[in-house]
């Protein structure tokens, strides 16, 4: 088993615990990064950069990297979600300005530094930590405005094709199921789809598509309120031993098609 170098000291506890978990799940598998790059897709130089927390890995990444060492993805991406939020929290980068300089080995030793220049040192170091923590505000500020925007068009756009997930900005939504059958399959109004995989913390129309058929099914989610919590959860493992599908709690095309074609109980 490799000897990790200690994560820096200025991570989030979240982003730490998901970092931990990728390097466990790379020991247990017993690969080397060569080994992880080629089953996952992405470069060694990469994986290094991941695996020592100098870079936040992709979700994409993640998922393969679960898949690989045979775990569900669900609960390491839901992981990921809240690291990803809180990606560059913590310590501001250390900027080295000196505030002296030992003076030259010809000067007399009682020889004293000109009336100012450590006042201007003082306000340089000052000015660059500002500059430093305004940036960071700006760039926490920008990527908190992306997953509201994200979060509010997942619930805008019923056909959208990557759901959202559960965060500490969600208002309740409540749809309404219209069932109807077309073409030998059941709609409810709210997504078409037979494709989109949704899971544990996801969000939105699809949610909402796979609850008013679960009901349908005669297996209750719950609210009909678009979130994919443990009832909805717990409603999809029942459907799936049910009708022999395997139970791993995820709406993906094989429950779609059960959810599109089962006869109410």
């Amino acid at each position: 088993m490799p000897r990790w170098k200690p994560l820096p000291a200025g991570l989030h506890p979240q982003v730490h615990h998901l970092i931990v978990r990728l390097r466990a799940l790379k020991d247990r598998g017993g690969l080397s990064t060569r080994q992880l790059a080629a089953k996952t897709g992405y470069s060694a130089r990469s994986w290094q950069r991941y695996l020592n927390g100098r870079s936040l890995p992709p979700r994409e990444a993640v998922e393969a990297a679960a898949r690989v060492g045979g775990l569900d993805p669900v609960r390491l991406l839901a992981l990921h979600e809240t690291a990803a939020e809180h990606w560059g929290e913590g310590k501001a980068p250390a900027v080295d300005v000196p505030l002296s300089e030992p003076p030259p080995s010809a000067e007399p030793a009682t020889e004293l530094r000109p009336y100012g220049s450590y006042p201007r040192l003082l306000v340089r170091a000052g000015a660059v930590a500002l500059v430093l923590s305004v940036s960071l505000a700006l760039l926490l500020a920008v990527r908190n405005a992306e997953l509201r925007s994200q979060l509010e068009h997942a619930r805008a756009d019923s056909v959208a094709a990557t759901p959202s997930t559960v965060t500490e900005s969600l208002v309740p939504v409540v749809y309404t199921c219209r069932l109807e059958r077309s073409g030998g399959r059941w709609y409810a109004g709210l997504s078409r789809t037979t494709k989109a995989v949704v899971a544990y913390t996801h969000v939105g129309a699809e949610v909402a598509e796979a609850q008013c058929l679960l009901r349908r099914a005669g297996v209750s989610p719950g609210d009909i309120d678009g979130v994919f919590g443990p009832n909805t959860q717990r409603a999809v493992v029942n459907l799936q031993k049910r009708n022999g599908l395997v139970v791993d709690g995820v709406v993906g095309p094989h429950t779609w098609q059960v959810l599109r074609t089962a006869d109410p109980r």
